[in-house]
């Protein structure tokens, strides 16, 4: 791989006698893993349903290397139990620690890996707000959130300083996962080789400020914020850090305290290098010590009455008894939303919780999402298949298939929930979405 001169200047400078070291780094192949998505299932189930082996990675639990691509018509992958990642891009939620009941809000969030990675961690329960400023790419957060089965999350396409103005105070925890020069991307997306120059430095620093000084404000007092890039340049890691802190004073800088990786320069941030089994990433880790007023209102649209008893009869239609409390009406759609969720007015909210239907004329047409939430157990009906069995594959091609009973049915691999038909006449007719369809 031809590497930009300058480029090379900095790295050397920056590594010294390791240089030749990381050097040799671009003559093999880049990083690949997978991560396992441990709202749907455990280690053991994911291994059986891989044609593939994987092992484990040191930048988290969820985390392993094995091949990373051309696995997207696998069923394992329809039915969300893994997302394609590098393994040290889990290096950042690692970091900041998400737990079950906080607000959490990934300010960067496409295309939906760390997403989801914090959504695993925090077990279903809190908020989980993802934000994606370009439109196109929310979208892909979306369809990802979904695939993978998460159910307490709000997904936004705004501006971050409005979003964050919006949201002054209200997070335990904020991810900025900033974009940048993609240093550390040189070995998997060649692009960022071509478009990388000294001025798209320095213009990705200055971006990075205004994106941290936003979510600065969402960040409660004793919450905290994870700074994270995937390049090597100082000025965009270190430098970033210590132009925050200097324009933050109500910000303390905390120890990134894990085995992987090395210490960053001139503080206890973390960085990591090829040679350490990862592409490339920076993570800085800040509490806020100083005051922040919230005044946050909650979400007012709360269904009630006879339309919160419809709504729970239609989902007790589907799973049984199990019944949620919290459903509204968006347009033509019939949400789940999460706990404490918050008005969302001027936000650019594409979707809150999880979509259970759509109106048809004086019916719910149940959605492919709530499915996708949802084990085969806790399904009313039902059918199972082995990863390699013709009907799965079937099924994920758009075909019908044969089948007993009536009704909405969820269809499994190895108990897992990839999509659902609807079931009559011995047939199951296919509900799986066209778009995401195996088209071979």
């Amino acid at each position: 791989m031809e590497l930009p001169l300058v480029f090379r200047q900095r790295m050397q400078k920056l590594l010294s006698e390791e240089y030749e070291t990381f050097l040799s780094c671009y003559e093999k192949p880049p990083y690949q893993g997978v991560r396992l998505n441990s709202l749907k299932c455990g280690e053991e189930t994911l291994r059986a349903c891989l044609p593939f082996s994987i092992s484990p990675s040191p930048f988290s639990p969820l985390s392993f290397y094995g091949p990373g691509e051309k696995v997207g018509t696998l069923p394992a992958y329809h039915a969300g139990m893994f997302y394609s990642q590098e393994p040290s891009a889990a290096s950042a939620v690692t970091v900041l620690d998400p737990r079950p009941g906080e607000r959490v809000l990934d300010l960067c969030a496409a295309p939906g890996g760390k997403s989801s990675q914090i959504a695993a961690l925090m077990l279903g329960e809190g908020l989980l707000w993802s934000n994606e400023i370009v439109r196109s790419r929310a979208k892909i957060l979306l369809s990802n959130l979904e695939r993978m089965g998460v159910q307490n999350a709000v997904v936004s396409s705004c501006h971050p300083q409005k979003l964050c103005e919006s949201l002054t105070g209200y997070f335990d925890r904020v991810l900025v996962d900033a974009p940048c020069s993609g240093e550390g991307m040189f070995r998997r997306e060649p692009n960022a080789v071509k478009e990388w120059s000294p001025e798209n430095v320095a213009a990705c620093a200055q971006r990075q400020g205004a994106v941290l000084d936003s979510a600065a404000l969402a960040v409660k007092e004793g919450g905290y914020l994870v700074y994270s890039t995937c390049t090597f340049s100082e000025e965009e890691n270190e430098g970033a850090v210590e132009a925050f802190l200097r324009r933050h004073p109500e910000f303390q800088l905390c120890p990134v305290e894990v085995e992987f990786g090395r210490p960053a320069l001139r503080m206890p941030a973390r960085r990591i290098y090829p040679m350490e089994g990862g592409e490339g990433h920076f993570v800085a880790k800040f509490r806020r010590t100083g005051a922040c007023s919230c005044r946050v209102r909650p979400f007012a649209g709360l269904l009630t009455g006879k339309e919160l008893h419809a709504a729970q009869d239609f989902y007790g239609s589907l799973f049984g008894n199990q019944k949620p409390q919290r459903f509204a009406i968006f347009g033509e759609r019939l949400l789940i939303l999460p706990e404490e969720m918050p008005e969302t007015v001027g936000m650019q909210v594409l979707r809150a919780g999880i979509e259970l239907g759509e109106r048809r004329g004086n019916r719910w047409e149940p959605s492919h999402s709530v499915f996708q939430s949802r084990a085969g157990c806790d399904c009313l009906r039902s059918v199972d298949f082995a990863p390699d069995a013709p009907e799965l594959a079937a099924f994920l091609r758009g075909e019908e298939l044969e089948c007993s009973g009536k009704g909405y049915t969820a269809v499994c691999v190895s108990g897992v929930t990839t999509g659902f038909g609807k079931a009559s006449g011995g047939k199951l007719k296919n509900k799986y979405p066209k778009g995401l369809r195996n088209l071979k």
